[in-house]
């Protein structure tokens, strides 16, 4: 069946309409049963020259790479440099600043860019804004879930779909919501963004951190909802890392399993090993497939023709992708906002 489907895929892909997310369809469909593109790394200056036209790309999900500097007690954006900030992002926070002002500045300015570019964009398209947090939270240096939390929404204010918006007054859980399809259409998140936490490469490699950011968040959720203050989480933890079954399982204590709903993880091993990724659909999690391009027949990662692109959306829609991502930034705001029906 899913070869059967994955063919149907790209025989289709030639006639998706790109044009996609400004139709009417697009818009009244549900989070949860669309799928979109996303840009890995697009702090990056190669890929964009400021942070502001990485939001003007088209691109559903933009990804931040953030390093907690405990000896300044700042929150540094960078790939590589743990205590300098090396990033597209502008000390400007006023729409007319966008464009024009010095770059590689910290966490608190590529938000201050979002929130500008929002005052210019009021209606635009939703955007997941995927932060991993390369060596995790510090919480000791004042740098933990609540300061980031406090963070978001000091800068960005009610622009965030938060936890607490997908539960509602109806559900006690993120996974009792999610099960019931609680998520908003897209139309219904016109000039919103939503925040994904995934742990980072370095926090990975570290020996002496076991507690890293999806538990530790996860945690975090738990205990606001038990206190009553789960309205000020900003951000959903993801499931980090391609696997067969329920990832959960393994992975965390059952007080907080309920509180992830989002998986992000390679698509070729998704796709390639076979996993039941409608397992993600009917559950209505979000699914982010990262490395599209990997899969086969494999494309470029940068510049492949709109038509594979097309084609590749198409195909990992079919394999119940909520969102798809590569280094596919040179590519239009016209192929970079494309939407596809999920499943």
């Amino acid at each position: 069946m899913r070869t059967v489907r994955r063919l149907a895929a790209l025989c289709g892909a030639a006639a998706m309409l790109l044009g996609m997310p400004g139709s009417a369809e697009a818009a009244a469909v549900k989070v949860s049963d669309a799928t979109v593109i996303g840009t890995h790394n697009a702090y990056e200056k190669d890929k964009y020259t400021y942070f502001a036209n990485a939001l003007d790309s088209g691109a559903s999900l933009l990804e931040l790479d953030v390093y907690t500097d405990g000896v300044s007690k700042r929150w540094r954006v960078s790939h590589s440099n743990p205590v300098g900030n090396d990033n597209n992002c502008e000390y400007a926070d006023s729409p007319d600043e966008l464009y024009s002002k010095d770059r590689n500045q910290d966490l608190g300015s590529c938000l201050d860019n979002i929130a500008a570019w929002h005052q210019a964009h009021p209606a635009h398209r939703p955007i997941i804004f995927k932060v991993e947090m390369k060596n995790g939270f510090n919480n000791d240096r004042s740098l933990g879930p609540d300061e980031f939390d406090a963070l978001v929404a000091a800068k960005l204010g009610n622009i965030v779909y938060k936890p607490s918006d997908l539960l509602g007054s109806s559900y006690s859980t993120l996974d009792a919501a999610a099960q019931a399809n609680a998520w908003p259409s897209r139309d219904d998140l016109t000039g919103k963004v939503i925040f994904e936490l995934i742990p980072g490469t370095v926090e990975q490699s570290n020996p002496l951190d076991t507690y890293w950011t999806d538990e530790e968040y996860g945690d975090h959720l738990r205990d606001l909802y038990a206190a009553g203050n789960i309205s000020a989480a900003q951000a959903f933890p993801a499931v980090l890392g391609a696997a067969s079954g329920d990832p959960r399982t393994s992975r965390y204590d059952s007080s907080i399993r309920p509180w992830f709903v989002v998986f992000d993880g390679d698509a070729a091993t998704y796709v390639n090993n076979g996993y039941d990724t409608a397992w993600y659909d009917t559950r209505h999690y979000l699914l982010i497939m990262t490395d599209a391009a990997g899969v086969s027949p494999a494309i470029s990662s940068t510049s492949p023709t709109d038509a594979e692109v097309a084609a590749r959306l198409s195909l990992l829609a079919a394999d119940h992708a909520s969102v798809i991502t590569s280094d596919w930034s040179a590519k239009s705001a016209t192929v970079l906002g494309s939407v596809a029906d999920r499943g």
